[in-house]
């Protein structure tokens, strides 16, 4: 009896993944609340200890030991004397225990102990399985299909059981009941119903860790994965870069013959990934990440964080790629609002960028010259004012000067005329717009006439320059040549030297080879002919005419 007890607790446990001892504290509970509803020990407060080797089970009644006076509740409180003749050394406060009764219990107190251990048992395994995950939350772990449900799909994980909701699901993936993976721990919760783990197929970290188990060089550090864009289930960018000389970064994580990378890819049940090599340089990182469009420059706006990717034409397509995809996840990886433009477009932009910057610089130029202008005519405005009053002022030391011809004994005084000479120098009026103007027009009239007579010098010059050259080729014209010089040198045995002639000279050559082919037609003309010839003529083509009809 003893033997099968022990057997079955073990088996218990080992069937709940739990230890020995909470199973033994759980019996433990349900057989105390067991025997508190049976009439013996009715209201009182129970304790119950089982064995674990022999599986003997002792029930102790506990009392709480109070004062003599404060004894309310005889069941559940002892006084003081009366605990100390049971156990000395207690003190007020001391739960004890009084007595013991027999282990014997009756159907229904049974039926609620079994009930009591089913649920102390479901509350260790919760705790248990909050224990053994709350610290492993990121970690990826493979798990089986339990049940698919409308809105989320049950897969089984060591102890427990783990939720892959619809928004952590691959939009590629259909589901069924046995189907094997591997998933990544996204959270874990307590709940009324228990503990709640929550795992995903779609988080990017679930890419990071996949890495790190296929990659060596990932997981010791040589090879660091910097950023990570994905769209489950379609495609995802990773940018890589080496941490320790001598390392390729890209080359570590495809593997030979792309073992490492095609390893991922099949769990990922064919999810495609681009691995690029990261560059400090924001510029060529971008170009990087519009991988496998060829970019041919990169204009970045640190300003507004927006980079502009200018691509060959025939690849702006390959560059946006499907439904934008490409562009999407090449923004995502660098962190910059990334736009693609096509070397036609490109230039256009630039073209007319250029041309408002020259319409801002030509109004800048103007507003500068319209403050410029009215900088000027402020100063004039002033000047003209200093000169009001220095007039004034000349006006009065005038009239305070005495009159030398008062007082003709004195010879310091300056003359008259001298005074009049010098105030006429100094008030000398300024001169008028219309006299500026015509000064000015003046000026230009001259220039002009001097940019005339150079434009009619250089006219004179290139008219004789074309006289020579037209001098000159005739100097050199075959027909200016002397008649001499066509005269053959006389030949020994030759009665007279003859002398070349050009063919227009000879009248059977004269109007060239159309005139001669004109006379050849002439010759052969049948009008001209004899009758007999035109009659032989006429034989010989009839002639001709029968034997063809023959063959």
């Amino acid at each position: 009896m003893k033997s099968d007890f022990v057997i079955a607790l073990t088996q218990l446990a080992a069937e709940r993944n739990l230890p020995k001892e909470i199973v033994i504290s759980a019996i433990e509970a349900a057989l105390a609340s067991a025997y508190r509803k049976d009439t013996i020990a009715s209201g009182q407060n129970i304790s119950v200890k089982l064995d674990p080797g022999s599986g003997d089970v002792t029930v102790h009644i506990l009392k709480t030991v109070v004062d003599v006076d404060s004894v309310l509740d005889p069941e559940t409180e002892i006084s003081l004397p009366d605990a100390r003749q049971l156990s000395r050394g207690v003190s007020l406060g001391d739960v004890i225990s009084t007595s013991s009764i027999p282990h014997s219990a009756g159907r229904i107190a049974a039926q609620t102990a079994k009930q009591v251990v089913m649920q102390r048992l479901r509350e260790a395994e919760r705790d248990l399985v909050y224990q053994e995950f709350i610290d492993r939350v990121g970690e990826v772990f493979p798990v089986t299909v339990q049940r698919v449900e409308a809105r989320h799909v049950v897969v089984d994980m060591l102890r427990g059981e783990a939720i892959l909701p619809h928004s952590e699901q691959m939009s590629s993936e259909r589901y069924r009941q046995g189907q094997k993976f591997k998933v990544l721990l996204r959270s874990v919760d307590r709940t009324p119903r228990g503990t709640e783990l929550i795992v995903s197929r779609a988080d990017r970290d679930l890419l990071r860790r996949l890495f790190e188990m296929e990659v060596p060089e990932i997981y010791n550090g040589a090879v660091e994965m910097v950023a990570i864009a994905r769209e489950a289930g379609s495609r995802s960018k990773v940018a890589v870069r080496a941490r320790q000389d001598g390392v390729d970064p890209v080359g570590s994580c495809v593997g030979l013959r792309g073992v490492r990378i095609q390893n991922i890819v099949n769990e990922l049940q064919g999810e495609k990934i681009d691995i690029l090599e990261w560059n400090k340089d924001i510029a060529r990182f971008i170009a990087n990440a519009l991988n496998p469009a060829q970019v041919m420059r990169v204009e970045l706006d640190p300003a507004t964080d927006t980079a502009i990717a200018v691509v060959p034409d025939r690849q702006l397509s390959l560059a946006i790629g499907k439904e934008g995809q490409n562009a999407r996840l090449a923004a995502k990886l660098t962190g910059w609002s990334v736009d693609i433009m096509n070397s036609t477009d490109a230039e256009a932009a630039a073209l007319e960028r250029a041309r408002i910057a020259a319409e801002a610089a030509a109004l800048a130029a103007a507003e500068k010259a319209r403050r410029e202008a009215e900088e000027r005519e402020m100063a004039d405005a002033d000047m003209a004012e200093d000169e009001e009053l220095s007039e004034e002022r000349i006006v009065d030391a005038a009239a305070q000067t005495p009159d030398p011809t008062a007082d003709p004994e004195r010879d310091d005084l300056v003359p008259e005329s001298e005074v009049l000479e010098v105030t006429a120098e100094i008030q000398q009026p300024e001169r008028t717009p219309e006299e500026i103007a015509a000064e000015e027009a003046a000026i230009l009239a001259e220039l002009e006439k001097e940019e005339a007579e150079l434009r009619a010098a250089l006219e004179a010059e290139e008219r004789e320059r074309e006289a020579e050259e037209a001098a000159a080729a005739e100097a050199t014209s075959l027909r200016n040549l002397p008649e001499d010089i066509w005269t053959i040198p006389t030949v020994p045995g030759q009665a007279e030297p003859s002398g070349i002639r050009f063919a227009e000279d000879i009248d059977g050559l004269r109007g060239g080879v159309t005139a001669r082919r004109s006379r050849r037609n002439a010759v052969g003309n049948t009008e001209n002919q004899p009758p007999a010839a035109a009659a032989r003529g006429g034989r010989r083509r009839g002639r001709g005419r029968t034997s063809r009809r023959r063959r």
